[in-house]
């Protein structure tokens, strides 16, 4: 499974203006719900339940929320770099600011694990966050991530 299957260039926001996890995660459901024709609250309530949880802050300045949702008809991601790291209570106690959302089917149990472990061991890669965190353009996040998982999968 290939990062661009679930992530596409039009769910990709660059420099995302959040004071904080619960607006963050706000503003990446309302993107979400336009590209899956999901209410924005559904998936906002669905990732805040998962936070409650424990954070999906996962260290680095890296947040992976993610979630299952009834109504959506296939894995989908939607990847934000934040204009300033915000605090996700993650593991690191470290501010978040590459923030990867994904949201699965409720039904997609393996292939949600297995799109989580892909976008877990692509962002737990420094040269890669380092990258994304260069990039200029929401189009150069987008080959960044793309690129570098095909990269990795075909290694």
């Amino acid at each position: 499974m290939g990062l661009s299957e679930f992530l596409s260039p039009d769910a990709v926001v660059f420099n995302l203006h959040a004071s904080c996890k619960r607006e963050a995660l706000a503003l990446l459901a309302e993107k979400a719900a336009a590209l899956t024709g999901v209410q924005a609250a559904a998936i906002r309530q669905a990732l805040m339940e998962r936070e409650q949880l424990g954070s999906t802050g996962v260290g680095r300045g890296v947040a992976i929320p993610h979630g299952k949702i009834e109504g959506v008809g296939k894995i989908v991601g939607v990847f934000a770099k934040l204009d300033q790291p915000v605090d996700f209570e993650a593991v690191d106690d470290q501010p978040v600011d590459l923030v990867f959302v994904l949201l699965a089917p409720s039904d997609a149990t393996a292939a949600h694990l297995k799109a989580l472990a892909k976008v877990s061991r692509l962002l737990r890669e420094e040269s890669v966050r380092d990258a994304l965190r260069g990039a200029g353009t929401p189009e150069a996040l987008f080959a960044i991530a793309a690129d570098t998982a095909q990269s990795n999968a075909a290694a």
